[in-house]
């Protein structure tokens, strides 16, 4: 792959997680949700694994995958590979909420957190982005805002959000080079053997 290629590459997904993050930043109280952004994680020996965004707050944790992808995009929550269509290509990609439920396993286990006290979300936000198929409600389009504030049950407690804070900083990997690279190999090792 060509240098210009990675770098639009990485563009693409670095412009789509900024746009989520401004979201978080401009529309959630900061003294409700506690957003946590590009957070690298150990894998308890296996690798690091990549979040974009967690938002900590007494309605629970959220995890979102950031998708920055345009075309029609078909696919369903159980199928392991979902599709990107263009008029003239199809590009197969990781079913994201697969992908994110392994976040949420990997932060469960990490900080001792049952899996039920997350959501998890997926955000689309590319410009011409079209879902072909029905996705579950936590796959948006549009209405991010509305669906985390849609979550209104009190799950956990005030001390529970420092906690769980504290310990995603604890494991937190750092956000350098390094970090990345093992990131990387930790992804070409896991789809190799797939």
């Amino acid at each position: 792959m060509s240098l210009l290629k990675k770098l639009k590459i990485w563009f693409k997904g670095w412009n789509g997680e900024l746009t989520v993050k401004l979201m978080n930043w401009w529309y959630l109280d900061k003294k409700i949700y506690h957003t946590i952004n590009n957070v690298y994680l150990p894998t308890f020996g296996r690798g690091i694994t990549q979040i974009d965004h967690i938002i900590v707050s007494i309605y629970g944790i959220f995890v979102v995958e950031t998708k920055n992808y345009n075309g029609w995009i078909q696919g369903n929550q159980y199928e392991k590979n979902w599709t990107q269509t263009f008029p003239s290509i199809k590009f197969p990609f990781q079913n994201p909420l697969h992908q994110n439920y392994g976040h949420i396993k990997n932060v469960s286990e990490i900080l001792k957190i049952p899996v039920n006290k997350f959501h998890s979300i997926v955000m689309f936000i590319g410009e011409n982005c079209e879902f072909k198929t029905e996705m579950p409600n936590n796959v948006l389009l549009k209405g991010y805002i509305k669906y985390i504030k849609s979550k209104t049950e009190k799950i956990l407690t005030e001390k529970e959000v420092t906690n769980t804070i504290e310990g995603i900083k604890a494991y937190r990997k750092p956000n350098n080079y390094k970090t990345k690279r093992e990131h990387i190999e930790y992804i070409k090792n896991t789809y190799t053997k797939t």
